[in-house]
């Protein structure tokens, strides 16, 4: 199937490459064509042929490839090589039932065989990453506190909510898995560590304080520092490609009624995701300018290399939740630009160190189940 695949792909676009297509009415028809063929014959060579892998409005994404089949397979993050990703899945043929830590080369056809588990089996773990010498990742667990999975909530009158378990801190594992640092050793929340691409510095979330604030802390976990004190959750942080800045999430709960009903929900170690917006700010958390005003929630965001733009998942065009897309948007808040196109799920989106390719999370082409999976692609800007 290859070898047709190549064939038929290099000559559409031999024809589309023709002098006269570029200036004939029809040219955008057949560019059109030749980005559904190209989609359909992606999911046949990936086992489907009515499931598209890449959709033909993705024009940001070229060489779409997906990694894990089966499970839920999230926050899917480069190492400082750009080629291995760590990732937190579910899938019930790894794990007890609960999220644990893996890592994945990108380099390797996509098999379950080539993952790696990471974390230690036991409890719940998230938001992986890796440390700047490559040889080992940071991650929140609460595995010192259980070896079963927590409790997943149910919903409060009707609204969707996320556990935010006090039992989670966060470690330092080597690629083997053992446990080399622990670094939060506080009461309460700790999770969502990512590190700066320079290396120096690790931002976290925390209830330390009383809410959920935005910290940050030297690469060897001295100089803790809260960086956010804006009542509401501050969540999902992620640094500028130079590390002069950071991105976050960030509900804003300003009646009395939300304000009540958030401080409520927090004091039972829960938080409503369903109304966040995307703030940016300088890495001292000086300077705080919110980028978005959509409505909805507008969450796991990421900077763009150029350190200008930042795309993020939203879904802030439905009235029923779903779908979720990727969307780009300047830091000015201007050129909002939608970048994935999936009518469920996208989201996650992590550029490659050298910002040529990009990592994303996608419940697209998964044979019409829940699972979502992790994909990469080459970015065309």
């Amino acid at each position: 199937m290859t070898c047709r695949y190549d064939s038929l792909v290099t000559m559409l676009n031999l024809h589309i490459r023709q002098p006269f297509l570029f200036s004939h009415p029809m040219k955008s028809v057949f560019i059109t064509a030749l980005a559904v063929v190209s989609a359909l014959l992606a999911s046949a060579q990936n086992g489907t042929t009515d499931e598209l892998i890449h959709y033909p409005a993705e024009k940001h994404l070229a060489n779409v490839r997906q990694l894990t089949f089966g499970g839920n397979n999230a926050e899917a993050y480069w190492d400082f090589s750009g080629e291995k990703l760590s990732f937190q899945s579910d899938n019930k043929n790894w794990t007890k039932g609960c999220d644990q830590i893996f890592i994945l080369d990108t380099k390797l056809e996509a098999d379950s065989n080539k993952r790696k588990l990471l974390s230690t089996g036991n409890g719940r773990t998230t938001c992986a990453f890796f440390m700047p010498d490559n040889n080992s990742v940071i991650y929140a667990s609460t595995h010192l506190a259980m070896d079963s999975c927590p409790p997943v909530p149910v919903k409060e009158s009707g609204k969707y909510v996320w556990p935010i378990y006090p039992e989670y801190d966060i470690f330092q594992a080597d690629l083997s898995g053992k446990i080399i640092k622990q670094f939060t050793n506080e009461k309460g929340y700790d999770a969502e560590a990512t590190v700066s691409p320079k290396g120096d510095k690790i931002i976290f979330t925390s209830t330390r304080s009383g809410d959920l604030d935005l910290w940050i802390m030297d690469i060897d976990g001295k100089n803790v520092k809260q960086i956010t004190s804006t009542l509401g959750y501050d969540g999902g942080a992620a640094f500028s490609a130079d590390g002069s800045q950071i991105v976050w999430r960030a509900s804003r709960p300003s009646t009395p009624d939300d304000i009540k009903k958030y401080r409520e929900l927090l004091a039972r170690d829960l938080v409503e995701p369903t109304n966040l917006e995307i703030f940016v700010a300088n890495v001292d958390g000086s300077n705080v300018r919110q980028v978005t005003n959509l409505g909805n929630a507008n969450w796991a965001p990421y900077f763009h290399p150029d350190g200008k733009r930042v795309l993020f998942c939203s879904n802030h065009k439905s009235k029923i939740g779903f779908p979720f897309n990727i969307f780009m948007v300047n830091v000015d808040g201007t050129g909002l630009e939608q970048i994935t196109f999936d009518t469920q799920f996208d989201s996650f989106l992590m550029f490659s160190p050298d910002g040529k390719k990009v990592s994303w999370c996608s419940n697209r082409h998964n044979g019409r189940t829940r699972d979502t999976n992790v994909f990469v692609a080459d970015w065309i800007d």
